[in-house]
């Protein structure tokens, strides 16, 4: 057998071997994306959460309003949604180079503490948007010729999100949805790109949020987020 002949035959004996291996391992199942439909109000402590959020400030703010851009501001925000985003990055819903491994050393009451605490804070201030822009025009009626519903619908006419109910009362579906206004135009964007190329896709929120973003052209979410941000 010549030393040709012998290499031949050992690179095909490793490739059936890794092939066998391969088939052997177990396929990868992706996790079911959360139901949020009518999840109950959260609660915690918001004054242990303000002794957790040492790390957090380093992004977000002291006061729970982003040290940069592509940081979303926390302040004000719905103690619900909160809890739910980090739960999503703690159980792998969702994946962030930096969240995801911050979220994986939280328990269950540190999260209901943290959004507690956030929530408890004054958001920051209202900017001056322009009423007649493209990002205002798209935000409250949308665009019936390009398919682009009112992003009030879900967010309120005002962005800031769903209003708190009563601890013993069922959410509204929509009870999960983020505060908008004033977040950073970049965070705005870079979210409406996941959402659109599927990057983010692990709760029932996200799912209608892809069909949303699908119908966005650049401009549009140029325009929204700006706007947004200003607001």
């Amino acid at each position: 057998m010549t030393y040709r002949t012998s290499l031949l035959l050992a690179c095909l004996l490793l490739s059936t071997a890794t092939l066998d291996a391969a088939a052997q391992q177990p396929a990868t199942t992706p996790s079911a994306a959360l139901d949020l439909r009518r999840v109950q109000p959260v609660s915690g402590d918001a004054q242990a959460g303000a002794g957790k959020a040492a790390v957090c400030a380093a992004c977000h703010g002291a006061q729970g309003v982003a040290i940069a851009p592509n940081f979303p501001n926390l302040a004000g925000q719905s103690a619900t949604y909160l809890y739910v985003q980090l739960k999503e990055f703690h159980d792998g819903q969702r994946s962030d180079p930096v969240m995801t491994g911050q979220a994986a050393t939280l328990s269950d009451a540190d999260m209901r503490d943290l959004a507690s605490y956030y929530a408890s804070l004054a958001p920051k201030p209202a900017g001056q948007a322009d009423a007649a822009s493209r990002g205002a025009q798209l935000y409250l009626a949308g665009d019936p010729a390009q398919g682009i519903p009112p992003c009030q619908g879900c967010h309120g006419p005002a962005g800031l999100g769903p209003q708190p109910h009563p601890s013993s009362a069922p959410q509204p579906p929509w009870a999960t949805y983020p505060r908008l206004r004033g977040q950073s135009s970049l965070y705005v964007a870079k979210q409406l790109g996941d959402f659109k190329s599927g990057a983010r896709a692990g709760s029932s929120n996200a799912k209608v949020m892809h069909g949303v973003a699908a119908t966005l052209g650049d401009a549009d979410v140029q325009a929204l987020s700006t706007w947004l941000n200003t607001l």
